[in-house]
C-alpha cells in the first residue's frame, strides 16, 4: 500500500469508528433517559445493563456502518480538499479511481464485516436482549406497547406439531384475521389445514368464523380425505393471546439459512402473504451490506467536486446525512411495496442500490471526474 493510500484510508477508518461509538453513545444515553425510572424501580444491577447494551452494540453497528463508513470518506476528502492535496493529486496525473481507491476498498471490507456481522453475531445478540428484557426490564412502554399493537404477517410454532400464519393479530380486541394453520404429523407430513376469516378469544377458547378444515392423506397430500366447513367452530387451540405476541417469530434472530429453510418449509402453506414478506427479509439481508459501498459511491462525487475550502466540514457533514437518509427512505418504501406484493422480493431488496449506484456512475461520467 502506498504511502497516500495508507494516510487516506487511517483517515477514513478514525472517523468511522469514532462515528459508531458516538451512535453507540447516544443510543445508550436515550435510552437508559427514556426509560430511568423504571430502571431505578427495578433495581438492576450495573452487570445487567452493561449486559444488555452490550448486545445492542452488532445491531447497531449493522444499522449505522453505511452512514458511519459515508461520513468518514466524505470528511476524510473534505480534508484533503482543505489541504489542497486533491489538487495535487489530480495534477500528478490521478484520475477518479485512482484517489478513490481506498475508499471503496474500506467500503467493501465493512459491507463484508457488515454480512458476517448480520450472519453469525446479530441473531445471538438479538435472542440475548430479547431473554433479558423480558427476564429483568420488560419495560412499562413496552407493555403498553404489546397491549395495543397490531401484528401483521404473524408466524410461529404452536402446539401439537402446528404453524401458524396470520395475516393482522389485534392484541387490544385479540381477534385474528386471515389464518391458516398446518399441523403436522411425527414424520412432518401435513396431516390437516385449517383456514378462517376471523378468530376470536372468548377468554377460554378460540372461536374461528367462516372456518373450513381440510383434512389429508400422508400418502397422497393433493388428495384430501375430507373437507369440512363452518360458519363458527370453537377450536381446540391451546395458545392463548398472550403465546401471540410472546412466541412471535423473530427474523432478526434467524440468518440467512435458517430463514430460508424455514421458507423452504412452510412455502406450501398457502399463507402468501407472510411468505411474501419473509422473501423480502432473506433477500435484503443479502442486500443490505452492499449499501455500503453503494452510499459511498454515491457521495463520492460530490466529495470531489468541493471547490470552496471554507465550511467544508460542515457541507461533508450535511452531504452525508442528505444522501444517507434519501437511500434509507428509498429503501424502506421499496420493501414496503415488496412485502405488500407490488414488487418481486429480489427486486424490493436490490432496486435502491442498483438506482443510487446508476445514479452515482452517471454523476461520475457527465462530470468528467474519472
Amino acid at each position: 500500500m502506498r504511502i497516500l493510500e495508507r494516510h487516506i484510508t487511517q483517515s477514513i477508518v478514525k472517523t468511522f469508528c469514532a462515528t459508531v461509538l458516538i451512535f453507540c453513545f447516544l443510543y445508550i444515553l436515550i435510552d437508559t433517559t427514556s426509560n430511568l425510572d423504571e430502571i431505578i424501580d427495578r433495581k438492576l444491577s450495573l452487570g445487567i445493563l452493561l449486559k444488555y447494551y452490550l448486545s445492542f452494540f452488532p445491531v447497531i453497528l449493522v444499522q449505522t456502518s453505511s452512514i458511519a463508513c459515508l461520513i468518514g470518506v466524505l470528511l476524510t476528502f473534505s480534508s484533503l480538499n482543505n489541504h489542497n492535496e486533491i489538487v495535487a493529486m489530480r495534477s500528478s496525473g490521478l484520475n477518479f479511481w485512482q484517489i478513490t481507491r481506498p475508499a471503496i476498498v474500506f467500503s467493501l471490507l465493512v459491507a463484508a464485516a457488515v454480512f458476517f456481522v448480520n450472519e453469525r453475531v446479530v441473531p445471538d445478540a438479538a435472542a440475548t436482549t430479547e431473554k433479558i428484557r423480558d427476564e429483568n426490564i420488560i419495560l412499562k412502554v413496552d407493555k403498553i406497547r404489546k397491549s395495543n399493537e397490531t401484528i401483521r404477517n404473524l408466524t410461529f410454532y404452536g402446539l401439537k406439531n402446528r404453524l401458524y400464519f396470520i395475516d393482522s393479530y389485534n392484541s387490544r380486541e385479540q381477534t385474528l384475521a386471515g389464518i391458516t394453520i398446518i399441523e403436522h404429523d411425527q414424520n412432518q407430513n401435513i396431516q390437516q389445514k385449517i383456514v378462517a376469516l376471523k378468530g376470536v378469544w372468548t377468554g377460554i377458547a378460540w372461536k374461528f368464523y367462516q372456518c373450513q378444515i381440510t383434512i389429508f392423506n400422508p400418502v397422497n397430500l393433493t388428495s384430501p380425505v375430507k373437507i369440512k366447513v363452518y360458519k363458527e367452530k370453537l377450536m381446540d387451540i391451546k395458545e392463548t393471546p398472550n403465546d401471540f405476541l410472546n412466541q412471535r417469530l423473530n427474523v432478526s434472530s434467524m440468518n440467512i439459512r435458517q430463514l430460508n429453510e424455514y421458507i423452504r418449509k412452510f412455502a406450501s402453506s398457502g399463507a402468501h402473504k407472510a411468505l411474501q414478506s419473509l422473501r423480502v427479509d432473506m433477500h435484503q439481508r443479502i442486500a443490505f451490506p452492499i449499501g455500503n459501498v453503494v452510499i459511498v459511491l454515491a457521495g463520492l462525487p460530490f466529495a470531489l467536486m468541493f471547490k470552496s475550502r471554507k465550511g467544508a466540514t460542515f457541507t461533508a457533514l450535511g452531504l452525508a446525512v442528505c444522501v444517507g437518509f434519501l437511500y434509507y427512505v428509498v429503501n424502506a418504501v421499496s420493501l414496503a411495496f415488496g412485502k405488500g406484493g407490488f414488487f418481486p422480493p429480489v427486486v424490493a431488496a436490490w432496486i435502491t442500490p442498483m438506482i443510487f449506484a446508476a445514479l452515482a456512475m452517471t454523476i461520475i461520467e457527465t462530470k468528467s471526474l474519472n
